[in-house]
């Protein structure tokens, strides 16, 4: 059945395209479910339904415990177009938790059950079935997401194009500084926000959870055409690792412990052991890369004795000294 022209603009426009959109993908809704999907009244719903009718919208009513409301059997809207803001919002969906951290949860929701509209049904049948077996949960285990309060604010400046005047906190003295960035995108890793930003001295990452106040402005800028984001990102992960990894260390790993490396939280470590040969008695000797003595020794004490510092000489003194402040402590 052809597509029936609808006037919209007088007729609540955004939640009866909704109701429609529904209807054509879900086949059949109960008022009560079209009320609590949309957050409105029954009444609300009864006269949209009736407008909608009046309109010309072929949708019907069965009655009886499994009735609801349905359209009739073929008919499909043509009424699919998304908004500027509902394209901007597609690479968010089936990210619900990031789509409600940038302010765009109705603009993804919208994109979602448009692009549904316009599936043929086995189509969007497929969709309903991927959506309901995958789910991407992006914080790490034993951390939750970060609260980042001027996200929102920092998203808008990024798809505008506007400056932004930050009071930032660092982990070099002075602590708090202020910038003026240019936004060219957010990344998010590990449930933590980055924006990378163009400054006076170049492109540079800020953790938007370290923003601690942010001054809007109305200050365009013209972004460089050549930039990449991810490519960017990828650069800096690279160049982040070559930076913070300034020295090596050779460890004995036990038998026991290189047994199990799959519930090792320790990717340099994992990584080293898995490509190892053990030796007679089990155990892998590996060289791993570090950040620093003081660094290395906390994150390797944790394993105790089934991991050895063998080199250098500085971890393994800074492992005894850790070894017997404890003991001292605790005896």
């Amino acid at each position: 059945m052809a597509a029936i022209s609808i006037n919209l603009n007088n007729m609540r426009s955004s939640r009866l395209l909704s109701i429609l959109l529904l209807l054509q993908t879900r086949r059949q809704l109960t008022a009560r479910e079209l009320a609590d999907e949309l957050e409105v009244s029954l009444r609300t719903i009864y006269r949209d339904v009736e407008a909608l009718a009046a309109a010309g919208v072929p949708v019907y009513a069965d009655q009886g415990r499994a009735g609801g409301y349905r359209l009739v059997e073929g008919y499909r809207t043509k009424l699919t177009g998304l908004t500027e803001q509902e394209a901007a919002a597609l690479f968010l969906v089936g990210m619900p938790g990031a789509a409600a951290a940038l302010g765009l949860t109705a603009e993804t929701s919208a994109a979602e059950l448009k692009l549904l509209a316009a599936l043929a049904p086995d189509q969007r049948d497929r969709a309903g079935r991927l959506k309901n077996r995958f789910h991407l949960d992006l914080p790490a285990w034993y951390q939750d997401a970060e609260d980042s309060p001027h996200l929102s604010a920092i998203a808008d400046a990024v798809l505008h194009d506007r400056r932004v005047k930050v009071l930032y906190r660092r982990w070099e003295a002075p602590r708090e500084v202020e910038r003026l960035l240019e936004p060219h995108g957010l990344v998010l890793k590990n449930g933590s926000w980055y924006v990378v930003a163009a400054t006076p001295r170049g492109l540079r990452t800020y953790r938007v959870s370290n923003i601690l106040e942010l001054t809007p402005t109305e200050d365009g800028f013209e972004r460089d055409p050549d930039f990449n984001l991810t490519q960017f990102w990828q650069d800096h992960l690279e160049g982040f690792d070559r930076v913070r990894y300034t020295d090596q260390a050779v460890v004995r790993v036990s038998a026991r412990l290189a047994g199990r490396m799959y519930d090792v939280s320790f990717p340099s470590l994992v990584k080293a052991v898995a490509a190892a040969e053990p030796e007679p008695d089990g155990s892998v000797v590996v060289t791993i890369p570090i950040e620093s003595v003081a660094n290395a020794a906390a994150s390797l004490s944790r394993f105790g004795a089934a991991v050895e510092v063998l080199e250098p000489a500085e971890l393994r003194a800074e492992l005894a000294a850790l070894g017997r402040a404890l003991h001292d402590l605790y005896s």
